[in-house]
């Protein structure tokens, strides 16, 4: 006989590892091109991306053919995956011409190591796999003001704002960078701040950040849309899956730096519009396709469990090094550059249009195309070069700096909180715009309560849900306990004494660059 009492018990989401991350820095760039072998396979693609990763990025790429390539612009040799977004130009309010906006220190790839469900493991991307995050044609923001702040995560299923559209759109994130003050938080603006308000208030440039959806329908790698084989969880980076997604895989998190403060633009009026003619932010995306073996990520993701999130700290990456340095990750370029697809990257170049031809469209509303990306059709027309200037009159979000306690670096609202005695403060990650060398932090994990149960108690998830109290995000996970009951002649009364599990969970949203100039 299996007697079973629910309980209430608050236990810390994966009892090892549930802050365990890594940034994969991707300090080279291979090309800036019309390349985006997903959404415009074998073509010409729309508009511009930056790339980084494998050198084997062509039109047409396959995982595979990444896994060949001769060298990688990130710091893991064994990392030939390809990570692209966006560039992002300056447009002249004067002359209607545009110009490319200097890019930081490459980008950030965070892998963060989040499954607060089931058994609590992370899976690694299966060969072939591919996705991507944002939709080029949305020009607003339709999950509440865009003018205030998100509400509290455990507000949200109440205020009808866990679709996937919803989600999606808080993945995005604008980040004012300005060293002198404390970091803003990661996503904490939605939408491209206006010029004016970056001169006046972000003098180290502007981080964009884009969370990926992490629930995988388990079967398919890709899809149509090449979209829905992925679902974002109900907090974004973090949380529960929706039915149809019961794989957690590596959570990955991108940030990327533009010097938007650059002497370039200084005192010229204007607005920053990303290549695929969006001035709002609002359509800002990336696309991810793997290039890791797939039994050499998954050791990676079961054994890389330190907190720092330094590369340098993960034992398969060590055993199975050097580490490329940036010279190595900045040399490696596109093996098979396309001149159809090429684009000038030099600074200060002028443009009459946007590479592409790319119309600037506003909004509201999205642009138009039914696919979520500029037809070629757009490129034919000569859209853009000939257009009048158009300023949009952007969201204003003032700045608001992130909790100010100590936590452990990782973006996107799930910091794990520690004490000043058993972690520094991590606001400083491997690289940045402009600003002085900062040594890496150091970090010692927290020690993680030890939960037993009763002889014959065992206990089973069956929901979750969070409380806030403050800046403290507590998740609340519900669970049966399951008494085993041997029966024989002598009737027998059990009482569970089932132990209360308790540990915390902070969700914080606080991060920075400080860095060397790169």
């Amino acid at each position: 006989m299996v007697g079973k009492t629910l309980l209430a018990t608050t236990v810390l989401n994966a009892l090892t590892g549930v802050s365990a991350f890594w940034r994969m820095q991707c300090k080279g760039r291979t090309g800036l091109a019309r390349l985006d072998p997903i959404m415009d396979h074998g073509v010409v693609s729309t508009h511009v991306h930056a790339l980084h990763g494998s050198s084997a990025l062509t039109k047409d790429s396959s995982s595979e053919e990444l896994m060949n390539g001769n060298c990688t612009s990130c710091a893991v040799k064994q990392d030939m995956s390809a990570y692209w977004h966006p560039a992002l130009y300056f447009q002249d309010d004067e002359t209607g011409e545009f110009e490319l906006v200097p890019q930081v220190g490459g980008m950030l790839a965070y892998y963060l190591l989040r499954n607060p469900e089931g058994d609590g493991k992370v899976k690694a991307f299966p060969k072939g796999f591919r996705m991507i995050a944002g939709s080029t044609d949305r020009r607003e923001y339709t999950v509440g003001d865009p003018n205030e702040p998100d509400p509290p995560t455990y507000n949200w299923a109440s205020l009808g704002q866990t679709t996937q559209s919803d989600l999606e759109q808080r993945a995005l994130g604008f980040n004012c960078l300005n060293y002198d003050k404390p970091a803003e938080g990661s996503m904490f603006r939605h939408y491209m701040p206006t010029k004016e308000y970056l001169d006046a208030n972000c003098k180290n440039g502007l981080r964009l950040e884009l969370m990926f959806p992490s629930c995988w329908n388990g079967k398919d790698l890709d899809s149509e849309d090449h979209k829905s084989h992925m679902a974002y969880p109900n907090l974004v980076g973090d949380g529960q899956c929706p039915p149809g997604y019961p794989v957690r895989l590596v959570t990955l998190f991108f940030e990327v730096i533009w010097s938007t403060k650059s002497p370039l633009f200084e005192g010229r009026p204007g607005q920053f519009v990303i290549s695929n003619g969006d001035p709002t932010g609002f359509g800002y995306h990336a696309d991810f396709m793997t290039g890791w073996d797939e039994d050499f990520l998954q050791e990676a993701v079961d054994r890389c469990t330190n907190p720092s999130g330094q590369l340098s700290d993960c034992p398969v990456f060590m055993e199975n090094g050097p580490l490329r340095t940036e010279a190595e990750q900045s040399q490696c370029m596109l093996e098979y550059p396309d001149p159809e697809c090429d684009v000038d990257s030099k600074t200060g170049v002028v443009f009459k249009a946007l590479p592409g031809n790319v119309e600037v469209i506003d909004g509201p509303g999205a642009t138009t195309k039914s696919t979520g990306f500029f037809d070629h059709l757009t490129s034919a027309l000569g859209f853009g070069s000939d257009k009048e200037t158009t300023t949009h009159t952007a969201p204003t979000l003032s700045y608001a700096p992130a909790p100010s306690s100590g936590v452990i670096g990782m973006p996107g609202g799930a910091f794990i909180e520690t004490t000043a005695s058993s972690a520094s403060s991590t606001s400083a990650p491997d690289f940045a715009a402009e600003a002085v060398p900062t040594p890496p932090p150091t970090t010692s994990a927290t020690p993680l309560p030890t939960v037993t149960s009763e002889p014959g108690v065992s206990y089973q998830v069956v929901s979750t849900e969070t409380v806030t109290q403050g800046n403290l995000v507590e998740e609340i996970v519900w669970k049966e306990a399951v008494v085993y009951v041997t029966e024989d002649s002598v009737t027998t009364t059990v009482t569970p004494a089932a132990p209360l599990e308790k540990a915390r969970r902070s969700h914080f949203v606080r991060h920075q660059h400080h860095g060397h100039r790169v």
